[in-house]
This record gives C-alpha cells, sequence and structure tokens, in this order.
C-alpha cells in the first residue's frame, strides 16, 4: 500500500500525473498518517460497516476505511484524481469509486443499494466552503449510523455548541436534531498540504434513530429555528413575527405565553425541546383556526 501521507510519496506522485491543486475544490491533502487511522478508528469502522466517503482525494482516508470496512463506497467530484486513484487505491476490492457531485446523489437509494446488509456510515474530510450543504444533506438523508467528518474547528465547535453560548446557531439545532455531536480531536493546520489557515477538528455525529421530541411539523420546526436565530441578542418575540408574518405580534406573544416562556426570552438560550414546544403550538392554531 502506497503511503500517501508521505510528502516524498505523495509529491512525484502528484507531478507524475501533472496534479494541481485547486483552491476553488478547497484541495488540502493530509500529509500526518496518524489522522485518517484515528478518523477511521474512531468512527469504529469494521467489517459490519459500509462506508460513504465523499472526496477521498489522493486515498489516505479511502485506504483506512478500505483496510476496515466490508465495503467502501467513496464519491469524487475531481477526474482528475482517477489515475493516481487507481495508483493508491486500485488493490482494493471493497471500494467502488462513483465519478459524481454527492449533492446530485439520491443519498438514501444509493446507500440502500450499495451496503445491503452492512451497517452504513458516512465519513469525509469536508471541503471548508461545502460543509454545511453536505453534512445538511448526509444527516437529512436518515440512513446513516453516525456520520465523522474533519472540519474547520469553529464550525465543530458550533455543531457541538450549547444553548445560550456564543457558537449556538441555527446550524447547531438543525445538527442536534438529527444526531448527538461529539468532538473527537483537533488536527492542526501542519498536517495538510498545501496548509490551510486553520485548525481542523473531527467531529463524529450519532444519528438518532427516533426522535426524543414530538415535531408536528419538521417545515414549521426549521421556519421557527431560522427565524430565531434570524435577529440574535433580540427578543424571540422580535425574530417570530418576522418569520411568521400571518401571526402577528399579539399571535406570536400568545404563542411564547402559551409555552410558558418568559416575554423577554432571547431564541438563542432555547433547546430543541423549546423549539418543538412552539413549533407544536404554532401548527395547532393554524389547524384550529
Amino acid at each position: 500500500m502506497i503511503n500517501v501521507c508521505d510528502v516524498n510519496v505523495m509529491k512525484p506522485l502528484l507531478a507524475q500525473h501533472g496534479f494541481h491543486f485547486s483552491k476553488a475544490k478547497g484541495q488540502n491533502f493530509l500529509i500526518a498518517p496518524w489522522v485518517p487511522e484515528q478518523i477511521a478508528q474512531q468512527a469504529g469502522v469494521d467489517e459490519t460497516a459500509g462506508v460513504l466517503e465523499i472526496g477521498p482525494g489522493i486515498g489516505p482516508l479511502t485506504q483506512q476505511l478500505a483496510l476496515r470496512a466490508g465495503k467502501v463506497c467513496a464519491v469524487e467530484l475531481d477526474k482528475r484524481l482517477e489515475p493516481i486513484l487507481d495508483q493508491t487505491v486500485g488493490e482494493f476490492s471493497n471500494l467502488e469509486i462513483i465519478w459524481s457531485d454527492v449533492l446530485k446523489q439520491n443519498i438514501p437509494a444509493l446507500v440502500a443499494e450499495k451496503f445491503a446488509g452492512l451497517r452504513p456510515m458516512a465519513c469525509a474530510n469536508l471541503p471548508y466552503y461545502i460543509t454545511s450543504p453536505i453534512l445538511s444533506a448526509l444527516l437529512e438523508a436518515r440512513c446513516f449510523d453516525s456520520v465523522t467528518v474533519m472540519v474547520q474547528k469553529e464550525m465543530a465547535l458550533r455543531i457541538a455548541a450549547k444553548p445560550g453560548t456564543a457558537d449556538y446557531s441555527a446550524f447547531t439545532v438543525f445538527c442536534r436534531f438529527y444526531a448527538e455531536p461529539t468532538i473527537l480531536f483537533d488536527v492542526p493546520a501542519h498536517c495538510f498540504l498545501p496548509q490551510p489557515k486553520v485548525t481542523s477538528a473531527v467531529i463524529t455525529l450519532k444519528t438518532r434513530q427516533t426522535l426524543p421530541w414530538e415535531v408536528l411539523d419538521t417545515d414549521i420546526f426549521f421556519r421557527v429555528v431560522r427565524a430565531s436565530f434570524a435577529m440574535r441578542r433580540k427578543k424571540l418575540q422580535n425574530g417570530l413575527a418576522a418569520g411568521f408574518p400571518e401571526l402577528g405580534k399579539q399571535g406570536v406573544g400568545e404563542v411564547i405565553a402559551a409555552c410558558g416562556f418568559d416575554e423577554n426570552v432571547r431564541g438563542e438560550t432555547l433547546d430543541i425541546a423549546q423549539f418543538a414546544a412552539l413549533t407544536n403550538e404554532i401548527y395547532r392554531r393554524r389547524h384550529h383556526d
């Protein structure tokens, strides 16, 4: 197996194929072998797992996943990597590479087709510029046991944030609605070529098989969440009134009171159960009228 994390191996390999890093695709390749090893290990990948990898690059994480998993299916957008991946991961019979944009894939259908009888997981070293859409697609697919990704450290802190903290955001609530996040470890900038300007972190999201809250309408729920964070540090009433103009200021006040919240409460202090209570109250009012 080629040690693709060794710069003395990587650089000639890339040069041989005339490969240049694409800034637009956010390409930073790992040059610290412990990182992909730890991602695969701490994600809990074993022979019972079917792993969807997004953006294998030149294959350092792909190698570690394929050594452990029952099957790996890697989705890569950059066709220039094809001859390189042939060399670095071509020996694995349990690996399939799909040359496509993962956001154009029907993820649940792909997982059902490729990982029959296996425990589906997703693993990725995500390009910073497209972290949110890919993570959203993986969580919304609701077909994985867990999703383990390397992201910018500030993004990891935001995903794992608690209510009322500066990092807590609508995206935190979105991620926590579908999964329970745990930050596993940091990855310093010097572990990559080219070096990014930020520290990365690996975070695992254990997906919820059943939701511990009753949410009568998920569309309303996420509208409530977005509206609550749209005007940070302002009263929840202002955000909800802007997000649900059909309720009016008075209607919003009644919803907040009916949920037993203080009229001066701020949206960023609420947890998911409280957002669910607001959602269900709005839903009932709509269907009662």
